[in-house]
């Protein structure tokens, strides 16, 4: 059978995946929800969703998710048995450029290093890509230097 996923989502009690596919040979549109089970606060994400996109009963309506999506939600799931709530595990996926990273644990270094990895992939122009230009010249405006007090004190000795 193929099945096509269109949506995925968390279900947090009882622990569960929801997957919204569609049949292609009938073309309906069902709900499945996978249970996660034997999966703690203490859990290791990324095998846990590679276990459970590669278990036989649910491999066919997990085949078009991608491993990073499926890494997330259980991420999610996670930082709910730790007892986050949506909006603060949702907001650990954002990239905010003024976030000092030097004060995030492994984990939450980790989840942005692979973000921020993510969407350099993305902006990434290769030289095979049809809008790829060699050479490009940009002007940015320049600002006006004004003089520091160290540079003044640096010319005694030369």
């Amino acid at each position: 059978m193929s099945f096509e996923a269109k949506r995925c989502g968390v279900q947090f009690s009882p622990p569960a995946l929801v997957v919204i596919y569609e049949d292609k040979e009938t073309k309906h549109v069902r709900k499945r929800i996978i249970p996660v089970r034997n999966f703690s606060k203490y859990s290791d994400y990324g095998m846990a969703a590679e276990k459970l996109k590669n278990h036989p009963r649910h491999r066919d309506y997990l085949e078009a998710v991608p491993q990073s999506q499926l890494e997330k939600l259980h991420l999610i799931l996670r930082d709910h048995m730790e007892g986050l709530s949506l909006e603060r595990s949702l907001a650990s996926f954002r990239l905010d450029p003024d976030e000092d990273l030097n004060k995030l644990d492994d984990d939450g270094l980790a989840r942005k290093k692979g973000q921020m990895d993510e969407l350099f992939e993305r902006n990434r122009r290769c030289k095979d890509d049809p809008d790829f230009v060699y050479d490009v010249e940009r002007d940015f405006g320049k600002t006006a230097q004004g003089k520091c007090s160290w540079d003044e004190e640096s010319d005694d000795g030369f």
